[in-house]
């Protein structure tokens, strides 16, 4: 009789288990979109006109024209900074993302809504290959703090940005691998 109790409980916290796994691999593997989360993008977008607290981000150093820029805006504290976009947004933080194509020439400018006034931590990701995972070894990456060089993700401290009622000012200077896991400016 204690054999078998003790079997069944095995094997009940092995469902359990195996079935909160299955749950965490799903929700990783299904899209924002696909869970009523839009990733940030509507509340991203600074519209002609609009007043309120935004970021107008000049970037500079684009190693090439190649695939998309993707601005993102977290909260302004280490765990949050990087974090995936579906966790903070379902845990009410903020998050917000624009994304754009390279333009031909000249040097972009990408503008973002921040909720309101206050401090957030600000990524800007090149995605050379549109593939929507980071790529270490080709893709870039900028913070407002244009460090000299980056080994391993950027700090919070290095992509902080202070916004007021209006539109904040930022340039970024973009870094790509160097070396065997180091980020430097062209």
């Amino acid at each position: 009789m204690a054999g078998e109790r003790a079997v069944r409980l095995f094997l009940t916290q092995f469902v359990i288990r195996y079935a909160a796994a299955l749950l965490a691999i799903i929700s990783l593997s299904v899209p924002a979109s696909a869970t009523g989360l839009d990733a940030g993008k509507t509340a991203a977008r600074c519209r002609p006109d609009e007043r309120g607290p935004a970021i107008l981000v000049a970037i500079h150093g684009l190693k090439d024209r190649s695939g998309t820029l993707r601005l993102e805006l977290y909260p302004d504290n280490q765990n949050d900074f990087l974090a995936d976009d579906t966790k903070l947004l379902a845990a009410g933080k903020t998050f917000r993302r624009v994304i754009i194509s390279p333009p031909a020439a000249g040097d972009p400018l990408m503008c973002i809504r921040a909720p309101a006034p206050g401090s957030y931590a600000l990524a800007l990701i090149h995605n050379r290959d549109g593939k929507s995972s980071f790529s270490i070894w080709r893709d870039g990456i900028g913070v407002p703090g244009n460090p000299s060089s980056l080994h391993g993700s950027p700090s919070v401290d290095q992509a902080r940005v202070r916004v007021g009622d209006g539109i904040a000012r930022v340039s970024i200077t973009m870094t790509y691998r160097r070396g065997l896991f180091s980020f430097a400016p062209l």
